[in-house]
């Protein structure tokens, strides 16, 4: 039986003082839930949010990194950094990282497996445009992407890899994918996972859904046979939102 995971994801949100009483207010809603709580904050909550969540089962994320582990790399973080510091997890290739700031399928798979050189478990965002989703061409570039972003990671790695699918239509646009086919969709990734790594493997991949989740539509989405939890946005920077989401299953 997989884990439930629920992951938030501030994006460019909430300075170190907001971070600090967030944890605090939220900690204890969250304490005796068995799913997983991770917050990926901006790097400059890091340090502020991984001593607040000790003693706590909120575990810290980072939302993107550096494929190379030092450099000449002005303005970039290495998971070599995010590890010193005791961060666990990182977002990689989320549609935002590929629209604005060039990340590409190839970026994204050194990323992946500098994270896991680094002890780090990465959260990689797999998801299509309106365009393609009209196109019914979904399931072939979310596949692919899955596929790329996995070249060249042993077997052995998949255990400590988590894979979002966020349809970028539904990305801040308070538009969500039905349960039917979002569960889908992730039935496919989970589904090439298994062309390459085998059924057992793909069937303790965790696999969440990204795109508007809420409160209201997190427990519909969540008791799907394939999602594994959610990587949820703006329901993130709200205390009791979150909590609840977090507590929908």
């Amino acid at each position: 039986m997989r884990k439930k995971v629920i992951a938030g994801n501030w994006k460019m949100n909430m300075l170190p003082n907001e971070a600090i009483s967030f944890i605090e207010n939220i900690a204890p809603m969250v304490k005796d839930t068995k799913n997983e709580v991770i917050l990926c904050v901006p790097y400059v909550d890091l340090f502020y949010s991984l001593l607040t969540s000790q003693n706590t089962n909120i575990k810290i994320g980072a939302q993107n990194m550096h494929w190379e582990e030092s450099g000449a790399y002005t303005g970039e973080v290495s998971g070599k950094m995010l590890q010193s510091i005791g961060v666990e997890y990182v977002v990689i290739g989320h549609s935002e990282r590929r629209q604005y700031f060039a990340d590409t399928d190839e970026t994204v798979n050194k990323k992946v497996r500098a994270a896991l050189a680094n002890e780090l478990k990465p959260i990689i965002c797999v998801g299509e445009t309106l365009e393609i989703r009209e196109q019914g061409k979904q399931n072939e570039v979310i596949t692919t992407q899955t596929r790329l972003a996995l070249e060249a990671v042993e077997a052995s790695k998949l255990e400590n890899v988590l894979i979002a699918y966020e349809p970028i239509w539904a990305i801040g646009t308070g538009k969500t994918a039905t349960a039917e086919d979002a569960n889908s969709a992730i039935k496919a990734i989970r589904g090439e996972v298994a062309k390459i790594y085998g059924e057992p493997i793909a069937s303790n991949l965790t696999i969440l859904y990204g795109g508007s989740v809420k409160a209201d539509n997190s427990k519909e989405l969540f008791e799907t046979s394939d999602i594994d939890g959610g990587l949820v946005g703006g329901a993130s920077l709200k205390v009791e939102e979150f909590a609840k989401i977090c507590l929908s299953v």
